[in-house]
């Protein structure tokens, strides 16, 4: 009999790194506190490895199928028979696969951060908010029912504001950690809203009852409808809400690129590989609720994915700073495995998207990471974040020039590199359900091999830039992460995915489908080829390419004004228009009424108080007169 009890400890660990290194990290030297926090994460990474090896390929499947088992449960709060909240570890394909992306990704954070944040004040205290992250991110993606998600789903929201805001001294800082928190919050409004319609409907939390597709839960709430959608659409609808805030899909986006605010390695861990794809994973989980009870929730789903897609990779072509272009394809790519759940079905070659979708989060993880700690050796060894103060870099850096262009090339859908595999079922999965969208990732692989190319060669080609100092290679403890990742976006796409992680958990056969595929690696090579004759040596083109697409070019450098936008909604309408009247309401109104009750009441109080004196004389007058008074009134009534 296999016991799957000690995957507990796989959250746990982090848990307790966080209460060590937060509240006795400084009686420690700075690289002690760095090396435990790594070395807490490393020992949750080999139990991660073990799960899956145990999950996969040992325990027994039913039916051919990978079955879902509890491995820990305890019961929290009890409401009902069937509606209790539990705290618990649920393994079923997607999140095995999860725990190995998120203890991968974490594990080489903290070995890059002991280089990266040498000397920087308050050591200790980011290495313990990287366990904190860590350990949200992994009792989010076990958890055995959606309220429990909910649960570390707000404590994800903590922990990215406190290390978006780790500079708290810098006020740029601090506004991206406000932002990405409020914006955040008010999406999950949306998804605990969800939560709630679903838990009306279903009577129940538990996702093994939810997500049964034969089981009553699905059956619910399709007949009760709300301005022509059904219960269980509007709540899926919500649900979704709260995953588009966490991955950043529009328009909740606006706070992933000022996010970059944070050290480098925060932006690999939170906003790459791990946080932006909870949403992602949220609809993975839901995802029978969505095909059998919400069909038109998860169109909503494919066409914001693939707008956001396509949004974010044109601003990336115009961005400068080399963070923020690799936050807006974070945006593209998160959007991409959208649509991928947005188009599917489910139960084999008809859940290709599922399939796809899961994939592409497994290979995204690393070469985004890659890409992300490729630019923190860069910033690191130049001191800038804007790729036109760069040039000429691939001589000082020859190692992370290797590892940089693999990942370029693995974000771009070249073969072999690890994103081709991943995209390439991406786009036949559109093609078979929605042309549409399919023409739009063709135009979206096209852009994203273009600004990903502009970046490489800005950096490593391009015209030498004078640098106040010799740039050099990033330390070993940073270059080893780099070059552990790098062999991940290479080899990652020859993992059977189809066999592993699908939307039945039934493996099916599944090729790469040439007419697809060619034409995609065809355009990402034209993306390429135009980025080199751009980029690779310097000229005036770019500036000549600005100026043709004049206003288009302009919206797109200022990200088609949705930080104004949004400003211009909060600040003219809701503050002035509608906070402003509530507040002198509330003012007025309500304290005056409030002001107004106490000044009568001490009033009264204070004419009232001497019949409170202390005096026998006084007291005695009062009955004697209040005696004589109702004999009075007495007599009187009896004479009429």
């Amino acid at each position: 009999m296999i016991t799957f009890s000690y995957t507990v400890f796989i959250v746990l660990i982090p848990f307790i790194l966080f209460l060590l290194l937060g509240f006795f990290g400084n009686k420690f030297k700075p690289v002690v506190s760095g090396i435990i926090g790594t070395t807490g994460l490393f020992t949750s990474f080999l139990l991660s490895c073990y799960t899956a090896w145990q999950y996969f390929f040992v325990v027994p499947k039913v039916g051919g199928a990978f079955v879902k088992l509890i491995g820990y449960n305890i019961t929290w709060l009890r409401f009902t028979e069937n509606l209790h909240v539990d705290l618990g570890v649920l393994l079923d394909p997607i999140s095995v696969m999860m725990l190995i992306v998120i203890t991968t990704v974490s594990f080489m954070v903290h070995l890059y951060s002991i280089g990266y944040m040498k000397g920087e004040k308050g050591f200790e205290r980011f290495f313990a908010f990287l366990s904190l992250f860590s350990f949200a991110m992994l009792g989010l993606v076990i958890a055995t029912n959606i309220f429990q998600m909910y649960i570390f789903w707000e404590l994800v929201g903590v922990s990215s504001y406190l290390l978006i805001g780790f500079y708290y001294e810098k006020d740029t800082a601090v506004a991206a950690s406000k932002k990405a928190f409020i914006v955040t919050r008010f999406a999950d409004l949306g998804f605990l809203i969800g939560i709630l319609i679903l838990s009306v409907t279903t009577k129940t939390f538990d996702f093994i009852t939810l997500t049964d597709p034969k089981g009553p839960a699905l059956m619910q709430g399709g007949s009760i409808l709300f301005m022509g959608l059904s219960t269980m659409t509007w709540s899926m609808i919500f649900v979704f809400m709260g995953g588009a805030g966490k991955s950043a899909m529009f328009p909740l986006h606006i706070w992933l690129p000022d996010a970059m605010e944070g050290p480098t390695p925060v932006s690999a861990l939170i906003h790459a590989a791990t946080m932006v794809v909870a949403g992602v994973f949220l609809v993975a989980r839901m995802f029978p609720i969505y095909v059998i009870s919400a069909p038109a929730a998860l169109e909503v789903v494919a066409y914001v994915g693939g707008f956001t897609s396509l949004f974010a990779a044109v601003i990336a072509c115009t961005q400068f700073d080399i963070k923020r272009v690799l936050a807006y394809s974070t945006m593209s790519q998160i959007g991409y495995m959208m649509l991928a759940l947005g188009v599917s079905g489910y139960g084999g070659h008809e859940g290709l998207g599922y399939m796809a979708s899961m994939f592409h989060l497994f290979t995204h993880a690393f070469f985004k990471a890659l890409l992300f700690l490729g630019a923190g050796a860069i910033i690191h060894a130049v001191h800038s974040n804007y790729m036109n103060e760069m040039g000429g870099l691939r001589k000082y850096l020859p190692i992370t020039h290797a590892t940089f262009l693999i990942a370029c090339l693995a974000i771009a859908g070249i073969p072999p590199f690890a994103g081709f595999f991943s995209k390439d079922e991406i786009l036949a999965a559109a093609f078979e359900h929605n042309k549409i969208l399919w023409a739009v990732e063709y135009a979206v692989a096209g852009l994203t091999a273009f600004y990903m190319f502009r970046l490489y060669f800005s950096v490593f080609w391009g015209k030498e830039v004078h640098y106040h100092h010799t740039p050099h290679e990033a330390p070993l403890v940073m270059t080893i992460p780099l070059m552990l990742l790098a062999a991940g976006s290479i080899f990652a796409g020859f993992i059977p995915f189809q066999n592993l992680v699908t939307s039945d958990g039934l493996p099916f056969v599944k090729e790469i489908e040439l007419s697809i595929a060619i034409p995609s690696v065809f355009i990402a090579l034209l993306g390429i080829v135009i980025a080199t004759i751009f980029y690779r040596k310097e000229t005036t083109l770019p500036e000549k390419l600005a100026k043709g697409l004049g206003g288009f070019y302009r919206a797109a450098f200022h990200k088609f004004y949705f930080d104004e936008l949004y400003l211009f909604i909060t600040k003219k309408i809701i503050f002035n228009h509608i906070s402003t009247p509530i507040a002198w309401f509330d003012r007025h109104i309500v304290d005056g009424g409030m002001n107004g009750v106490s000044f009568v009441t001490n009033q009264v109080s204070d004419k009232i108080k001497r019949f409170q004196s202390g005096q026998l004389q006084q007291y005695a007058w009062v009955f004697v007169s209040g005696a004589i008074a109702l004999a009075l009134a007495f007599i009187y009534y009896w004479t009429l």
